[in-house]
């Protein structure tokens, strides 16, 4: 019989995991994904784009297939566990922490800068350190309450999306989309790959929180269906309502000629005044999105860590429940001390790729654990088995380990501080955690 101290509370419906799941990824329509079009002008960002959307489609329908037939608060370090030994499985959930743990550190620095545009007297890292605190606290408090706040934010986030495409679209004019298209050549679309991926990073966070899920071999498939549909659509009426009302550069420089992270006030101040009532909305309500994202990431990052402990794969203190709020707590706090010395970096845009080196070697190592069980437990109930099998994951294998190495070569110094992180916690594991499983 598992031990309470080890059991989490299932309250989550297919609702509440789309508003999750929409939720982890939608601050990628806010900010960020502008800077790919540097790289490689509309079309090279287009082409990225385009296939990384393919990649997460194949993706998520793949692995649901994991999430239904394992519905493990640990994700692909459970699946990768099952199928692939010991090792592999402390990669991939080596590889989950990265991800889930430095990607809110640059989202609160938005945030922070955000805020620092209404209380310029406020500092930005100041605001990022308090929004941490606060949004740990509230995952601590209870999943169904995180769980209701990220639907209620997240339903703004994307009416807010939906209201910028519908102001920008009437002005949309093809002839900008081809405007200095491809400024760097084909060549141009590797290195706006990480870029591309941001529009989507995150989403897999669902499978994190299967444990807490009513029903989840049914209610799982829902919440991943709904939520990759919801973003494709958006990405591609972001993507295309931006660049169309000026061209790309407009939405990647500011008049002072610097690269900014904030695309879409940058594409309506084209067409309303800085003054206007629905740009001054645009940036207020913009906040949700990023609200949103850091939110869900820190609830998700939570449940993969607590995994993580549970399993004895690293201190089991992480693997504690909250006698209160059977909530896990301790990885939740964990995970905000290691957020905040990032933070205090002033890296943000190497966190981001670090993080997206997380996400990738996860893709891969996924895309295998699903090849591997079909073969290995032809028999396992699989309440949802992805279609055209095994299309879907080498789809998505192939075009993560392309994305993996073109996102390597453009990032070569911060590749090997992934690749050392992986190798100094794997030698921690070998020595103090391996021999006791």
């Amino acid at each position: 019989m598992t031990n309470p101290a080890q059991q989490l509370k299932r309250t989550l419906n297919a609702t509440m995991l789309w508003g999750l799941g929409v939720g982890y990824v939608i601050s990628g329509m806010y900010f960020g994904w502008n800077l790919g079009l540097e790289k490689g002008g509309t079309l090279g960002m287009g082409i990225a784009t385009l296939f990384i959307a393919l990649m997460y489609v194949a993706f998520t329908f793949s692995y649901t297939e994991l999430a239904c037939a394992i519905p493990k608060a640990g994700g692909a370090f459970d699946y990768a566990g099952r199928t692939l030994g010991k090792d592999l499985a402390f990669f991939a959930g080596m590889a989950q922490n990265i991800e889930f743990i430095f990607a809110p550190p640059a989202i609160a620095f938005a945030i922070g800068a955000y805020f620092n545009l209404f209380f310029p007297q406020l500092p930005v890292l100041g605001i990022a350190i308090a929004v941490y605190i606060i949004f740990t606290a509230l995952n601590i408090s209870g999943v169904k309450a995180a769980a209701t706040f990220e639907l209620v934010i997240t339903i703004m986030a994307v009416g807010e999306l939906l209201l910028f495409a519908g102001i920008t679209l009437p002005h949309f004019d093809a002839v900008h989309l081809k405007k200095n298209a491809l400024p760097a050549g084909w060549a141009g679309i590797f290195p706006s790959i990480p870029f591309a991926i941001w529009f989507f990073l995150g989403i897999e966070g669902i499978a994190n929180v299967a444990e807490e899920t009513k029903n989840p071999q049914r209610t799982i498939l829902k919440g991943f269906g709904s939520a990759i549909f919801t973003l494709v659509v958006l990405c591609a009426l972001t993507f295309i309502s931006s660049v169309g009302v000026a061209g790309w550069e407009a939405v990647v420089y500011t008049k002072e000629g610097a690269t900014s992270d904030s695309p879409l006030p940058l594409a309506l101040s084209h067409i309303v005044t800085n003054n206007a009532f629905l740009y001054h909305m645009l940036i207020t309500v913009g906040l949700f999105g990023l609200v949103a994202s850091f939110h869900g990431i820190i609830l998700a990052a939570g449940r993969s860590s607590f995994e993580f402990g549970r399993a004895r794969f690293a201190p089991q203190w992480l693997g504690k429940v909250n006698h209160r709020f059977q909530t896990p707590s301790n990885a939740l706090i964990a995970n905000m001390v290691v957020g905040i010395i990032a933070l205090l970096t002033g890296k943000t845009g190497e966190i981001i790729i670090l993080s997206v080196f997380g996400a990738l070697t996860l893709y891969i190592i996924s895309m295998i654990a699903v090849i591997r069980l079909r073969r290995k437990e032809p028999a396992l109930e699989r309440p949802f088995k992805v279609p055209f099998y095994p299309l879907f994951p080498f789809i998505a294998l192939i075009l993560a380990g392309i994305s993996f190495i073109a996102v390597i070569v453009y990032n070569f110094k911060l590749g090997l501080v992934y690749l050392g992180l992986l190798l100094i916690s794997y030698i921690l594991f070998s020595l103090f955690f391996k021999k006791s499983l």
